[in-house]
């Protein structure tokens, strides 16, 4: 199995940081191109867009980490918290895109379209979901809930699925951009339903093929 040149240990640090810098780029070059009017048609519309899409795609990001080491043994496990916590701040500006700009923050329309329409109740609730595995995304808080951290963090399989909903029934017209998002998060939960199978047949392999070695090299 081919890996990829592992980094220096004192390269770990400053490369999550990085991450997070670069991560925030899109958000920043948003904002400035709808501040400057350069975004096409409803520039508020478009801003809003562009984080949610921005959300959705770091939460497949952060869900490919443990598919990349099990099939291809590229270890990027240092970086899943950050990529995690980048869907997070990209759902959380993405819901404040609605509420400041788009509804001025008036609270009787928000709670209407919150309530009448699902796309807005099912982002709502993805927000919801987020929030404690956001709290939650620290060295303290996982030695503190030992094995509950990792149930409650099986919630990010629900939340990337409620996410590409969310971001398919925005649209009138469901397109190959939002059938890809949708591929890619039923593959993704896929790979969790047969990954245990897979990792055992996978060491059955290993350990099968060792006496045939062990006997050539005698």
């Amino acid at each position: 199995m081919s890996t990829l040149p592992a980094i220096p240990k004192r390269f770990h640090g400053p490369s999550v940081w990085l991450l997070y810098a670069l991560g925030l780029c899109p958000a920043i070059s948003a904002f400035y191109l709808g501040a400057t009017g350069q975004l096409p048609g409803n520039a508020v519309k478009e801003f809003e867009h562009l984080l949610g899409l921005w959300a959705l795609r770091f939460l497949v990001a952060t869900l490919t980490i443990t598919p990349i080491r099990d099939l291809f043994g590229i270890n990027w496990l240092r970086y899943r918290r950050a990529l995690g916590l980048l869907a997070f701040y990209y759902v959380l500006m993405h819901f404040l895109a609605y509420m400041v700009l788009d509804q001025t923050l008036r609270l009787q329309p928000i709670v209407a379209d919150i309530a009448r329409r699902p796309f807005i109740t099912i982002g709502m609730a993805t927000l919801a979901m987020l929030v404690p595995l956001a709290i939650t995304s620290n060295n303290w808080s996982i030695r503190r809930l030992g094995q509950r951290w990792n149930q409650l963090h099986r919630l990010v399989y629900v939340i990337a699925a409620a996410g590409a909903l969310h971001f398919t029934m925005a649209v009138k017209v469901v397109g190959p951009e939002q059938m890809l998002y949708v591929g890619l998060v039923a593959l993704l939960l896929g790979w969790r339903a047969v990954r245990r199978r897979f990792l055992r047949w996978r060491r059955q392999q290993v350990v099968s093929g060792r006496p045939a070695t062990e006997k050539a090299v005698g």
